[in-house]
Parts: C-alpha cells; structure tokens; sequence
C-alpha cells in the first residue's frame, strides 16, 4: 500500500456509516489523488491513516457519527476540523454541483481554502461526548415514560374510564390502576385489557431503569464548581447542571446570551418581509429548527420549575399568558429565553445568581428614575425666585 503523496496540503472527507470517500489537494487547491476507507475493518483503517502526511488539516462534515472517526484520525496525527453539514449544502447548491460521494469530498476539502472559517463547528472532546450520551440516556428513557403515560391515558378516554385522581401514576391512582388490571370493574374487552396491562408493565420497567440510572448518575456525577453555581439558578437541579455542562461544553464559543439562545432553539424568527405593522405580531414567527434539541428541553423543563417558585419568573409567565389563562407553552418559553440570559451570565463571568442584579459599575443604585405623564424625568419643584 503506497504512501499519500508528500505534496499533500489539506484533506476532505465525505464520511458515511461503513466508507468515506477522501479527496487530497495541494497548497494550490490542485486536487492530488482520491481514496475511499472502510471502516468495518479498524486495523486497516489505522494503517492506511498512518501513511498520510502528519499535520495536515482534514475537514469532515459534522454528520451522525463523526466522534470515533475524528479521534482516530487525530490520533493519526492530522489536524481534524468539522464543518456545518447545512451550510456546505448551501454552499455546494449555490455552485450548481450534483450531490455524489465524490463531489461532496471535493467540496470539503475546498473548505480550507476560504478566507474565513464561516463553516466550522466546535468538535466537542471524547469527555463532553462522553457526558453527552449518559445524559441523553436519562432524557430518552424520560421521554419514553411520559409517551407510556400518554397511551395509558389514550386507553382510558378510548373507552370511557375516567378517574378523580390528581395524578393517575402517583400511589393512589396506581392501586387504581393495579385492581383494574386484576378485577377489570370497568369491563374492558380483552383486548384493551391486554394493551393496559402491557404498558403498566413497560412503565414498571422504565421505573427501574430510571431509578437505577439516577442512582449511577447521583455517584458519578461530580458537584464541580461550574454546575454548583448553574444549581443556583432557579429550575436547575443537579441534572439539568450536567446537561447544560455536557451539551454547552465551552461558554466561550458563544459571542452573547442571543447566540446561545439561538443554538438552543429559543430564539423567536420570523419569515415576512416587507415593512413591520405595528399592530399585528410578525408572520410565521417560530422558534428555529436547527439547533440543540437537547437545550431547548433542558431550558424548557427549567421553565417549569422556575414559574413554579414563583418570584419574577412567575410574574413573566403571568404578563405572556395572562395569569396561566392562555398560551401557557408561549409563557414557558418565554421564561427559558430569560433563563438562556441569566446562565450565560453565571457561567460567562464565574458569579452565582442573585435575585437582585448587583449594581453596575458607575451607578449608584438598580433603581430606574421613574416619569411623570408627559415622559419627563420627575424633579423636585423649585420655587422660582422674586425679581
């Protein structure tokens, strides 16, 4: 097996579940030679990265499945950058290319040539990759349980059972659901029965799971400063600190609490143009679509819990949904943008939350000078004084 040549300045790599396809280019962006890898076979797959030149940058797209590749290329000696998947498909329709393998590596590999690095993506280390798949672990069998919750749910408004429990799961409403399960007094067909009594004993299993789950995660997961100070904000639990550590990983890649929020698919957009009517909200505004999905529930179910312990984040759900009345899913992310706000700060600067900001530096107090109908600042009166 020959060696890549040594005129080799940059490298793009098109990366698929089982092969890659790799494009070589010199120092004037000449393409030099093309090779595909499998990656079933990894011993082969190491040797073959083992003869490439050392140090040169490779670019691969941040698709599904980019964290082992990337690591064994590194450990290679090459220097792995990630590009947007979404903006080097812009990119490439805007050349008017087809879509194969071939291109898309050719393209990449392009990417080291521009002038900025409009089309990086921060490659998160194996240890926040790590934190990343425990803790989305825990959020998927979360998200299972509540879908087992939901069927259970379906079943009873599908036949007619209904129940005055405040919560059907809790200790009560589970005797209710045990005897219906052994006794069937609502006289179910056989058929419902068997649905019922085969999701209360998936709901058992996930029980379990969850509990063990949280159980390794109270051990493993270490009180460092960073989800100490994050534990002070309200919502924010010793979980929910570890997901914004896993899936944040570095404050500092974030210019503002916008750009953060933008990520976390909290920031509202609209698609009208044209002059703004002040007397209709915008049209087709919406939260984004490309982002970290995992955020958006993390904030999200801070939210929650935030509005529960009332204060000011109460007072914000109240003014969006009219005290609960209306838009209550508006009103949670309203508070989980002002959330977004208030952990930038906390991690950015280093600071616990405080209620009350302290004061900026200059300013006496917090306070805003109130004004008087006509919009002026208020001032003591002064007689005038006699000619």
């Amino acid at each position: 097996m020959k060696k890549v040549n040594s005129n080799v300045a940059c490298a793009g790599m098109d990366v698929h579940y089982k092969f890659s396809n790799v494009t070589f280019r010199d120092a004037g962006g000449k393409v030099v030679s093309r090779q595909r890898l499998d990656h079933p076979d990894r011993k082969q797959l190491q040797e073959r990265l083992s003869r490439w030149p050392r140090g040169i940058p490779v670019v691969m797209e941040a698709s599904f499945g980019w964290g082992w590749l990337s690591d064994m290329v590194e450990q290679a000696g090459q220097d792995v950058h990630l590009s947007n998947c979404y903006k080097v498909e812009q990119m490439r329709k805007a050349r008017g290319w087809v879509k194969t393998n071939k291109k898309d590596a050719d393209l990449v590999s392009l990417l080291v040539f521009e002038q900025s690095d409009w089309w990086k993506v921060w490659r998160a280390p194996p240890d926040v990759r790590n934190r990343r798949e425990q803790m989305r672990f825990r959020g998927d069998m979360v998200g299972s349980q509540t879908r087992v919750k939901s069927r259970i749910h379906a079943i009873f408004h599908r036949h007619g059972i209904f129940h005055e429990f405040s919560d059907l799961f809790g200790s009560k409403g589970r005797k209710f659901l045990v005897e219906l399960c052994l006794y069937n007094p609502a006289n179910l067909p056989a058929e419902a029965l068997l649905a019922l009594r085969g999701q209360l004993k998936l709901l058992d299993h996930l029980r379990r799971q969850l509990a063990d789950v949280a159980r390794i995660l109270h051990k493993q997961l270490l009180k460092t400063p960073l989800t100490t100070r994050l534990k002070t904000i309200p919502g924010f639990g010793l979980i929910l600190a570890h997901v914004l550590a896993a899936e944040i990983g570095k404050i500092e890649r974030f210019r503002n609490h916008k750009s953060l929020a933008s990520y976390s698919l909290l920031a509202p957009r609209a698609d009208d143009t044209g002059e703004d009517d002040p007397s209709h909200s915008p049209k087709g505004r919406h939260l984004g679509l490309r982002g970290n999905r995992t955020l958006k529930w993390a904030f999200i179910e801070a939210a929650h819990g935030a509005v529960r312990s009332g204060g000011k984040w109460r007072a914000i759900f109240d003014r969006a949904t009219n005290g609960g009345k209306k838009n209550c899913n508006r009103g949670y992310i309203k508070v989980a943008r002002e959330l977004v706000k208030v952990v930038y700060v906390v991690w950015a600067k280093g600071i616990d939350y405080q209620e009350i900001p302290p004061i900026r530096p200059g300013r006496k107090s917090n306070k805003k000078k109130s004004r008087s109908e006509t919009g002026q600042l208020l001032h003591p009166m002064v007689h005038a004084l006699p000619a």
